[in-house]
């Protein structure tokens, strides 16, 4: 357990953050398994409609520093690309 103040602070802002890290990370968890959902039942019309939103969460992890930008785009590249396999 923390001991002194500033350890208490940083242990609360710990607290704090990881709820918006949990909260992110199903988020990002959420896109990619609805469109992973989609890409198995070949629905390309409905797949191609999720890709904003997986942009859109990827890209607001990235603005809060819970991935990092080249992780982003790994992500964005490998759902494009198996959206283009997709016949």
């Amino acid at each position: 357990m923390a001991i002194t103040s500033s350890a208490k602070k940083a242990f609360r802002a710990s607290k704090k953050k990881r709820v918006f890290n949990l909260r992110r990370k199903s988020a990002i968890e959420k896109q990619l398994k609805d469109f992973r959902k989609l890409m198995t039942t070949k629905s390309k019309a409905e797949a191609t409609k999720l890709i904003p939103g997986i942009y859109q969460v990827l890209d607001k992890a990235v603005k809060t520093n819970y991935i990092k930008a080249n992780t982003a785009a790994r992500l964005k590249s490998r759902t494009m690309a198996a959206l283009k396999k997709l016949v």
